[in-house]
């Protein structure tokens, strides 16, 4: 497998730490409010990832935070923490706010079929971890204290900057017009590894330190969560693009000033869902959920089968044209499938091995899935039996997990199903049809509405005509 590796900047051949083991660490949702499908197209790629390199045989363990504290309004470590904000927004505790998104994240998860990990842990049960690690940061030079809170100093690494190669002053953060310059750093990409009082007094989570009663910065969580599951070698790191820099920057030097090594290879950055007006995000208003996709009637598959047609390194724009034009492909796609005989005949071993080679090298080319999708319709239009056919896209299914034979079970027992009013649709038509040949229009024109009306559809054609429901 090869995968386009952001710290190396370039497309790299995948060997992780230790043979046939995978660790993969993701960072969790901050959880005050919903998910947007934004933020959701990122931990559906990671978990296609997960799924390829299952597919590929190796033993993978996924670790996810769940931010519940720390994380400030900007990144840079000012503004107010996210997770009070919530609390404020819905006159709830932080814990209540928490717990509500913490799960409602997770049904959004299921529904689009993105896999749990094998490791969730909340950032508020790892505080004896962070103290732990600060301390030996202060104790070996890389973290100061001043004016109450605990800084790392960046000027103690060889390099800062892992990401890209801009100027630093192109990636100076949190000091804008209306942000107040934090004085008590040494140097202004300096990062907060402990907030205590003396930041915020109105905090709602706080626990006893060394450095005074306080809570933890966002950046040490993800490094000490990522450390005490998979241990002090990470294979590949996941996140969306905008959290490179600071937060990943800033994970790698405390991990790495900790450890003393080398600690994650691989970074995978999922890019951006924008709108015609740019990025998609909450500040802005354009708030787009799953639930609200489902309120509009489509299937949440359907937003993945959206994401899979592009590549992950590339910026997706999103508008109701594209999606609809996802489903109607998508709906198209479980069709096909559902026309699949039930073929008794042997499974066409030597052809499947043929058509499974393609799609491993398509995905595994830096998880390719549009040209995964490609392998699916390449199968369907396959001069093999139904039954090698129905096998390949099983197989596929388990990375790509668009959940297709059971779709095309679903609509197969649907379309057997007898339809309830279909003696009375099928008397208007005949009564229609009728008053066509009597070539009374208006007649036929109102019992076209009539049908439309009952939730029937109806198409005239050469071969007669056909109704479906709506």
């Amino acid at each position: 497998m090869k995968l386009y590796n952001s710290a190396s900047h370039k497309k790299e051949e995948f060997v992780p730490h230790e043979p046939g083991k995978v660790t993969m660490y993701t960072c969790g949702p901050t959880v005050y409010h919903f998910a947007h499908i934004g933020n959701l197209r990122s931990y559906l790629m990671e978990d296609v990832l997960e799924k390829f390199l299952r597919y590929e045989g190796y033993d993978v363990k996924r670790i996810m935070n769940i931010t519940d504290v720390g994380h400030l309004a900007s990144d840079a470590d000012t503004g107010e923490d996210k997770m009070v904000k919530g609390a404020k927004r819905e006159h709830k505790s932080v814990m209540e706010i928490a717990k509500f998104y913490t799960d409602a994240f997770f049904a959004d998860c299921k529904k689009l079929n993105i896999k749990y990990p094998e490791v969730v842990q909340p950032a508020t049960g790892m505080i004896d971890d962070y103290i732990k690690v600060i301390t030996k940061l202060l104790d070996t030079g890389y973290a100061y204290v001043a004016g109450g809170n605990v800084y790392f100093d960046t000027s103690k690494l060889e390099k800062y900057y892992v990401f890209n190669d801009h100027d630093e002053e192109d990636l100076a953060v949190g000091v804008r017009e209306g942000v107040e310059e934090d004085t008590n750093k040494r140097n202004k990409n300096d990062f907060v590894l402990w907030f205590t009082k003396s930041k915020f007094e109105d905090q709602a989570l706080k626990w006893d330190s060394p450095w005074g009663v306080g809570y933890p910065g966002w950046h040490i969580e993800c490094s000490c969560i990522s450390m005490k599951y998979a241990g002090e070698y990470l294979d590949i790191h996941c996140g969306g693009i905008d959290n490179a820099f600071p937060h990943h920057t800033n994970e790698i030097a405390q991990s790495e000033a900790y450890l003393g090594h080398p600690w994650c290879k691989y970074w995978m950055h999922v890019h951006h869902l924008n709108t015609n007006s740019g990025k998609m995000s909450k500040s802005k208003g354009e708030f787009l959920t799953v639930s609200l996709l489902e309120e509009k009637g489509y299937d949440p598959l359907v937003y993945r089968f959206f994401c899979l047609q592009s590549h992950y390194r590339k910026g997706l724009v999103f508008s109701w044209e594209n999606l609809d034009n996802a489903k109607v492909a998508y709906d198209k796609l479980v069709a096909r499938v559902a026309a699949l005989s039930d073929d008794p005949a042997p499974v066409d071993e030597e052809a499947a091995a043929r058509y499974k080679a393609a799609f491993i090298e398509a995905v595994g080319n830096d998880l390719n899935t549009s040209l995964g999708v490609t392998a699916l319709y390449d199968v369907l239009k396959a001069d093999i039996n139904d039954a090698t056919k129905r096998a390949l896209i099983g197989s596929f299914d388990q990375v790509l997990g668009l959940s297709l034979l059971e779709k095309a079970a679903a609509l197969r027992e649907k379309e057997a199903a007898p339809v309830e009013g279909a003696e009375e649709i099928e008397a208007l038509i005949a009564k229609r049809l009728e008053a066509k040949k009597a070539k009374d229009w208006a007649t036929a024109d109102a019992i076209r509405d009539q049908l439309k009306e009952m939730g029937v559809e109806i198409k005239d054609s050469k071969d007669g005509t056909t109704w479906t429901r709506v």
